[in-house]
């Protein structure tokens, strides 16, 4: 038997056999246990807490993306008993990969060494547009990616982004937001899947079996309603009901905890007068006792001291950490102020049960067994510090980055303009034209710590959408104005901009988000808006440069869906991207140049007003035009799900394959579609369900399936969607989930208002219970004639 010598606080050597919890062939919760019996309450309350090395905070009040760079970490005291969780080793600083990999090594050595055991700590990260690290992929935003309306390459882009952070030691990553979009106003719509709670859970699944599937736990965001705030105003109250949370906000979480996802991460915001940080009915009764989540729960960096200043639920962070505990939380982020000593003391007063630090102790140390931290072989240093090497901007996934770029961007109209021509004069006008951040989300690495830092670089090779174009169209005489700035009063360029315009054939003209945090962007964390005009004074470049007459192809490069319908008129062409990443540029060209085909879709609708919000896809027949109770017009100028091509596709038949199903059953709809064009290309085949009655209002139509399916010229396919009737639940008068009897409407085609054909199905039998649902997704199969 080998005699390994760890830390003990005593010094005396402890033999393997002494040590069962570094056995990798015993069962797991045996490991946990045996661990968990020798740890004092302060070791315990330890593997609960994380310290964030590196950074320069004195509170909450400092957050990430403001560029206070420092160091204050101090791990001779924040893990003199050990520690939990190291708070974004590669996500604070701009430093090469690999001195951040061997940074990462020396602290875990020190973590080791002050723990009698010699427990390392989970490491966690960012991860929304790729690994926040300086040097990092940066992909399109999330709300580009479901622009895709294709999870199998979202599902690439997670296994990439996962494959990165195992090879850098970082074994948690802080994504996917699955919040579904319910006011445009709100500054991290970028962050989100979209305005559908099928699309989010179908592209938020995606994305976490891909991470995962490399090794790193995901971490479902933000539990739950965050995005249904007052306003749309960033932390503002949720005054969500319960119908609402159970069919609209909390599908996509239940779903990925189904899926196997590892952690959840708490809303900063309220429900109702409630914080979910200290909500036992959201954290246990929900998440856990009726969803059966196996995984921990983790703080939204500093929800614990908000419970004591934003929520002032709490009287102090003790109280805070007790409040927490009890609630459901098992580890607090980014460091140690509810759940460091101010919890050991209230465990010590008798105000909390040891039992519940137990509770939280023992997922915590699960996970750590499952990644293979308690193992006796464990090795400190990362996959790369070992080789030697850490490219984190791989060729691969640069080639993945522009898939997704490309098949993002949605084409909004088009009358004949584009693709561009191959020579002539045209004029390129606007303030995202030549800035290659503002293609950038804002937890790309760039705009989430270097904002205010353009001298330290990108950390990635970029190019912007004018040097783009000009390596595509050669052979064109290019002009290029700004014309004003992204969000400075300031419309000095707008005369020049017209000049340009005015003597070009053809004007390409390009606006839209710069994103930042908390203020410092016009789109992303804390950057919330009032209205939905364009920020600063683009809106008057706009109306300046469409009043030429001169053609003019609108480019909107944002993080959020902008009110542009009232320019669809005077445009000759309207172009959607959602910060669409490192190779947004070339992308885009190539899709301009008629090099690529347009294939995205809207996973938001474009609104025709900047007022009248919040108004989604999603709504009940009363929220619909009433001209004659309301001189306001909710329409969109252009639907969810609504996109081009430079082809045209034809959905021209729909079939159920039974006319009558139980309220408990299956059943299969068939849609054909054809392109009908003279180039290839994708269509998406969405699939609508419609309750006409029902004993409760019900959306006007929500989407149940969809397929993205590429075609060449005249080439034909017959989809098949393959529903049970769990599909169909909703929330009854009772509050209760159910399927009920009755007729179902089902409509297909290329837009939530473009659906040419429909199908009726009657579901039959008595009304059924619902409550456990056990199928979430809509399988697709595709049949080529």
């Amino acid at each position: 038997m080998t005699t390994t010598t760890i830390p003990d606080h005593g010094g005396t050597p402890q033999r393997e056999g002494d040590r069962p919890w570094a056995d990798p062939t015993l069962p797991t919760p045996d490991r946990v246990e045996a661990l968990l019996a020798r740890l004092t309450l302060p070791e315990k309350v330890a593997q609960l807490s994380s310290t964030w090395e590196d950074i320069e905070a004195d509170g909450p009040e400092v957050a990430p993306g403001s560029n206070h760079f420092g160091r204050v970490g101090d791990l001779d005291e924040t893990a003199r008993h050990g520690l939990g969780q190291l708070t974004r080793p590669y996500g604070t600083l701009p430093r090469p990969a690999l001195e951040h990999a061997r940074l990462l090594a020396e602290h875990q050595r020190q973590v080791m060494e002050q723990s009698r055991f010699g427990i390392p700590a989970m490491a966690h990260d960012e991860c929304l547009t790729g690994f926040t690290a300086y040097g990092a992929t940066i992909y399109p935003t999330s709300l580009g990616m479901a622009a895709t309306f294709d999870p199998e390459l979202i599902r690439r882009v997670g296994e990439a982004i996962g494959a990165d952070m195992a090879e850098a030691g970082v074994h948690q990553g802080l994504a996917p937001v699955v919040d579904v979009i319910r006011d445009y106003r709100w500054g991290r719509c970028e962050e989100t899947y979209g305005e559908d709670p099928y699309l989010v859970g179908e592209m938020g699944e995606a994305y976490v079996t891909g991470l995962q599937s490399a090794g790193v736990y995901a971490t479902l965001k933000h539990f739950a309603g965050y995005s249904a705030s007052m306003g749309g105003r960033n932390h503002a109250p949720v005054h969500a009901g319960r119908r609402e949370l159970f069919d609209v906000i909390l599908p996509p979480f239940e779903r990925l905890v189904a899926a196997g996802v590892g952690s959840v991460m708490n809303s900063y915001a309220e429900i109702d007068g409630e914080a979910p940080a200290a909500s036992r009915w959201l954290l246990t009764d929900v998440l856990r006792d009726a969803w059966g989540f196996e995984g921990t729960v983790v703080s939204d960096y500093w929800s614990l001291p908000f419970l004591v200043s934003a929520h002032r639920v709490a009287a102090d962070l003790s109280d805070a950490g007790a409040l927490a505990l009890r609630a459901g939380m098992d580890v607090e982020l980014p460091d140690q102020r509810g759940f460091g000593d101010a919890l050991v003391d209230a465990v010590r007063r008798g105000t909390v049960d040891e039992g519940l630090v137990d509770r939280a102790v023992r997922r915590v140390l699960r996970q750590k067994a499952e990644l293979g931290l308690l193992d006796a072989d464990w090795d400190p240093r990362p996959v790369a510090l070992r080789a030697g090497e850490l490219d984190l901007d791989k060729p691969e996934s640069r080639r993945l980055a522009h898939a997704v770029a490309q098949s993002s961007a949605v084409l909004l109209s088009n009358d004949g303009t584009l693709p561009l021509p191959a020579g002539g004069r045209i004029a390129l006008i606007g303030p995202c034209a030549d800035d290659v951040r503002t293609m950038f989300g804002c937890y790309s690495f760039p705009n989430h710590v270097l904002a205010e830092r353009d001298d330290l670089g990108n950390g990635v090779e970029a190019v912007s959408l004018r040097t783009a174009l000009a390596e595509e169209l050669p052979s064109v005489e290019w002009e290029f104005v700004q014309g004003c700035p992204i969000r400075d009063m300031d419309g000095s360029g707008i005369p020049a901009a017209v000049t340009a315009a005015t003597a070009a054939d053809v004007t390409v003209l390009v606006v839209g988000d710069k994103a930042g945090m908390f203020g410092i962007g016009t789109s992303g964390e804390g950057c919330d808006v009032e209205d939905l005009r364009l920020p600063g004074v683009q809106e008057e470049l706009v109306e300046a440069v469409l009043a030429t007459g001169k053609p003019v192809v609108l480019i909107v490069s944002s993080g959020r869906p902008y009110a542009v319908g009232r320019f669809a008129s005077a445009a000759a062409a309207m172009v959607q991207v959602f910060l669409p990443g490192e190779e947004g540029g070339r992308a885009v060209a190539q899709l301009l140049a008629g090099k690529a085909n347009f294939s995205g879709k809207l996973p938001v609708q474009i609104p025709a007003s900047p007022g009248g919000q919040p108004y989604t896809y999603l709504h009940p027949p009363l929220a619909d035009r009433q001209s004659f109770l309301s001189n306001l017009d909710p329409t969109p100028a252009f639907p969810f799900g609504h996109g081009l091509s430079y082809t045209s596709f034809e959905v021209d038949l729909l079939a159920v394959d039974r006319e009558q199903v139980p309220t408990d059953g299956e059943f299969t709809v068939r849609a054909r579609v054809r392109n009908t064009g003279t180039v290839a290309g994708a269509e998406t085949v969405q699939l609508y369900a419609v309750d006409p009655v029902a004993q409760v209002t019900r959306p006007v139509r929500a989407l149940l399936g969809f397929a993205k399916v590429a075609l060449a010229p005249g080439e034909r396919a017959t989809v098949g969607f393959h529903v049970h009737t769990d599909r169909l639940a909703f929330t009854g008068l009772a509050g209760r989930r159910i399927v009920e009897p009755g007729e179902i409407v089902l409509h297909a085609g290329s837009s939530s208002l473009d659906t040419p054909v429909r199908e009726v199905v009657r579901l039959v039998g008595e009304e059924r219970d619902a409550t456990v649902l056990r199928q979430h997704a809509v399988p697709v199969t595709v049949e080529r004639e």
